[in-house]
């Protein structure tokens, strides 16, 4: 099977062939996960499971949780209330 990229608005779009979608079980509005490959790339249908705070912050740190240290700077002071502010 072939298709062609073309345009589409500021970036370039592939449209994907119907028997194609359906051989592989994905449908318009799926969330996709594209991997860059020497020889291509790879579509394949986005895991939809949710993550954790732990996940999330793993991942944003690029460590293990237990070498991510906590953020216990304590209050900071903003000055002076302006406005109609409970303090």
């Amino acid at each position: 099977m072939y298709a062609t990229i073309q345009k589409w608005g500021n970036s370039q779009g592939l449209r994907l062939p119907k028997a194609l979608l359906d051989l592989t079980g994905l449908q318009e509005n799926d969330r996709v996960e594209l991997t860059q490959a020497e020889d291509g790339i790879y579509i394949k249908k986005a895991a939809t499971k949710h993550r954790t705070l732990e996940e999330y912050l793993v991942d944003f740190y690029g460590k293990p949780i237990d070498e991510i240290p906590p953020l216990t700077e304590g209050e900071y002071d903003w000055g002076p209330s302006r406005g109609k502010e409970i303090v």
